[in-house]
């Protein structure tokens, strides 16, 4: 064999080692991303070990973020962890009173009902799904036209929702809460959400008195629900506005409350969860609509302000 043969010869050894160990390298380094993944994908399945009723759902949540927060490269919320897990939104969205007596369920108190039923899981985001989710909070806004009884969730330009409401009663009265006559109107303006009460208390305002049942629009009487109620800040002012559940949907399209903007019990869930603390919001008057099909819409002056 001549010299040059053998160079080649053994230059295809040497070839063949470095691949097979460049090859070997990568197939370790494969192997070691797909263990990282599944570790990371392991940690990211949360397996949910028993029942969580709705009276103890707010504490469940709240102890998985702060267990999990450690672990993620972003500030890990309560509205980013159930954002990503959007079956939790329906599952709370279904517990309505009168959803269920649709399917012929009569809840007396929906806050033994399940939100996180044994055996579900719940997925911690990545990174990239929080960016994202964290991206369509800074682009959401909720507008509320008052004579019009619709609140409108937007991401940019894109209408996700529109619900209908209730708004305040056209008339001064004396309050009790506050220990003075009350304009009842809803307020307009633009502002921000600024605070969410996961554990409301119901009180009449007109007499300061806290109830724990209500009468339903089928007049059987049930415990009141468990529902966050959002606070509202317009114009740089805290009025006490809030968006909240009504017990009453038959008030909605009506100028029925003392201000607070009152939803639907399954709506009220879906704003809570597009709604963050720090979400703007303005609160409307506009008596000339434009409706999906385009016509110009003349709503009535419920406030009488054009007299």
């Amino acid at each position: 064999m001549s010299y040059k043969v053998l160079a080649i010869f053994i230059l295809g050894i040497l070839l063949k080692s470095s691949l097979f160990q460049e090859k070997n390298f990568l197939l370790s380094q494969l192997n070691t991303q797909q263990d990282t993944i599944s570790t990371e994908k392991g940690w990211r399945t949360i397996k949910i070990d028993r029942n969580i009723t709705i009276e103890n759902y707010f504490q469940y949540v709240d102890s998985l973020v702060k267990q999990y927060d450690s672990l993620t490269k972003y500030p890990l919320t309560e509205h980013l962890l159930i954002r990503a897990n959007s079956w939790v939104i329906d599952t709370l969205h279904n517990t309505d009173y009168y959803l269920m007596k649709a399917r012929d369920s009569f809840i007396y108190d929906q806050k033994k009902m399940i939100a996180l039923p044994k055996g579900n899981t719940l997925i911690v985001p990545d990174s990239l799904t929080a960016k994202s989710l964290l991206t369509a909070f800074q682009n959401t806004r909720i507008n509320v036209n008052i004579p019009e009884f619709k609140l409108r969730i937007y991401e940019g330009k894109t209408e996700l929702y529109e619900f209908p409401v209730r708004v305040g009663r056209h008339e001064t009265k004396y309050l009790k809460m506050s220990d003075k006559i009350e304009d009842l109107r809803t307020k307009t303006g633009e502002g921000h959400i600024v605070a969410h009460n996961k554990h409301p208390r119901y009180v009449n305002p007109a007499t300061n008195h806290e109830y724990f049942v209500t009468r339903r629009d089928d007049n059987q009487v049930t415990k009141l629900p468990l529902i966050p109620f959002i606070e509202t800040e317009l114009n740089g002012q805290k009025y006490g506005q809030m968006i909240h559940p009504t017990t009453n949907p038959v008030t909605l399209g009506k100028a029925y409350s003392n201000g607070c903007i009152g939803t639907q019990e399954s709506d009220a869930w879906i704003i809570y969860y597009y709604a963050p603390i720090g979400t703007p919001i303005q609160v409307r008057y506009d008596l000339e609509t434009v409706n999906k099909e385009g016509d110009t819409v003349i709503l009535k002056d419920i406030y009488k302000k054009r007299d």
